[in-house]
Formats: C-alpha cells, structure tokens, sequence
C-alpha cells in the first residue's frame, strides 16, 4: 500500500479537496484534537455550528459501533429553503465540511482503504418541515394548549383517536381507534398499528384536537389530523 505522510491541517475545506493521482485522499481539519472523546467532540461541533450558522438550528447526537463512531447533525430549523435536492445537497455539504475541520480523513480508493477519527450526517428532520410549513401558513392549524409531555401523561389505552386529516388518502381516514397502549416512543391502537409520539416542535393540542407534523422535501406541511376522545372516567 503506497500512503504518504500524514497531512498537516488544511487550510481547505473537506469538499475542497481532491484525491491525488495514486487514489491518496489526505484531509486534517484545522480543528481536530486527537485526544477528544466524543462528548466532548460533540459540544465543541456543537457551538462552532451555532456560531458559524447562527440562523440554523441543529441537534447534534452521536452513535458508537464496531467501525467506529458517528456525528449526526440533525437540521431542525433554517431560513434556506430546502425543498429542491440541489438546496438541500449545497447546504449537506456546507454543513458537513464544518463538521469535518474536528476531524481527519486518509483513504485510497484504488485500494479500498479508509481510516477517519469519526464518521458523520447530515439529517433534514421533520421538525425542519413543520417549521418551514409554519412560515408559509401551514393547513388545520390547532392551539398549542396541551404540551406534548402533558398529552403523553393524560393519554389512556381505551382513549379514542378518530383520524380528521392524513397525507395519502390514508386507508384509517375517517376511523375512530381505540387506544390500547401507551409506550415510551409511540402509542398502539387496537389492530396493532401505532403512532410514533413527534418532537415537541411537530406537536400541537388544544384538548380535542392532535395535530402531528410529519412533513418532508415533497410535502412541508403533510401533518396527521386527530380528535381526542379520552375514555369516560
């Protein structure tokens, strides 16, 4: 395996720099420490994305697995619109090359080799959806009266859920489904389908009324529709 010396920090950014004429890809950000763990990786991505993208709302989570580590930068919020695949790809790597000034990058792809101190996403999450559709005006707008922790506590199997509105003429619209089971992520209807519980941000109750954005690049506003109604006490 023909490998040069490893690369001093670059000045360029990751998607500025190219593969030599042997297949050799050399990149060390100007910000990489060696002897970060990764929450400590994670906070100092953290604050330098809200710094260099202070309109941008990110949540930054990482996984650990047998080939190493992840950084994944979930987009919650941003002024860009991000509806086509150009947009969104422009922005991906925007971000992404500012996540990757932490870190280094050796590989030959002739040689099928790589070796990186973390891997890293970029995810566009509905959260990010819900929010664009609320600056256009988003459809079956519902009062924020019932926080969605407080919905999670009040919410009771033998509730019922009748399905008001639902993107792609959903087969259950129309239907009241009685609610069977209350688990830490989703609730279970009886026939066992269930219905994950969103972010705070997608979620909006004013007592009857359950509304659930779960937008995306084709649809921002695509929401589900509910009315409550809690089993008599």
């Amino acid at each position: 395996m023909t490998l040069s010396a490893p690369a001093e920090p670059s000045a360029r950014l990751y998607s500025q720099t190219d593969h030599d004429e042997r297949g050799n890809f050399h990149y060390q950000g100007d910000l990489y420490c060696p002897d970060d763990d990764l929450p400590v990786l994670c906070r100092r991505i953290e604050r330098h994305l809200a710094s260099h993208f202070p309109e941008v709302r990110f949540a930054i989570r990482s996984e650990r697995f047998s080939g190493g580590r992840k950084i994944i930068a979930e987009v919650l919020d941003a002024p860009d619109d991000l509806t086509t695949r150009e947009a969104q790809e422009a922005f991906i790597v925007r971000v992404r090359d500012q996540i990757e000034r932490f870190g280094y990058a050796r590989s030959n792809f002739y040689q099928d080799f790589m070796a990186v101190s973390f891997y890293n996403e970029v995810r566009i999450v509905p959260a990010y959806w819900a929010a664009l559709a609320a600056r256009r005006g988003k459809a079956n707008s519902v009062d924020n009266l019932v926080s969605l922790a407080s919905f999670k506590k009040r919410l009771k199997p033998g509730d019922s859920l009748t399905l008001l509105h639902a993107p792609y003429k959903h087969r259950a619209l129309g239907t009241a489904r009685r609610v069977i089971q209350i688990r830490s992520k989703d609730f279970v209807f009886e026939g066992r389908s269930y219905c994950d519980f969103p972010r705070a941000a997608n979620f909006a109750c004013d007592g009857r009324l359950v509304r659930i954005a779960v937008g995306n690049e084709h649809e921002p506003d695509a929401h589900l529709l509910y009315e409550w109604q809690p089993i008599a006490s």
